[in-house]
């Protein structure tokens, strides 16, 4: 696939998750959120006091396996130091942090979203 496709498809993923999370009553905060050690996809709020990290991946098919398991351990851990930088550079804080990952997959057999929550809290 094309990197012009690629970005496509993750823009693409982004806005699902996005609206998705919407749908379930979170706040958006932040999106494509970038640093030099790397970007942020979505930045989310689902009650008062806490703030979600969250990766998204998205495929068009599982042929590379689901998409949620392409966020190995060191994509976490840059996750988390992603998550610190966002914190300290918009002096926020909160009761709860964690990372989720909202798994976009829009393969042959129609859209689906998975939502893992707290894959690192």
């Amino acid at each position: 696939m094309a990197t012009d496709s690629r970005q496509a498809l993750g823009r693409y993923g982004e806005a699902v998750a996005a609206a998705y999370l919407v749908l379930k009553g979170w706040t958006v905060v932040d999106r494509n959120w970038r640093c030099r050690q790397g970007e942020l996809d979505l930045v989310a709020q689902p009650a008062p006091g806490t703030l979600v990290f969250v990766e998204v991946k998205t495929r068009t098919s599982d042929n590379c396996g689901v998409p949620a398991a392409a966020v190995t351990a060191r994509k976490l851990s840059r996750l988390r130091r992603l998550a610190a930088a966002w914190l300290a550079a918009h002096d926020r804080h909160a009761e709860a942090v964690r990372i989720d990952v909202v798994a976009v997959n829009t393969g042959p057999g129609g859209r689906s979203i998975e939502h893992l929550e707290g894959v690192l809290p």
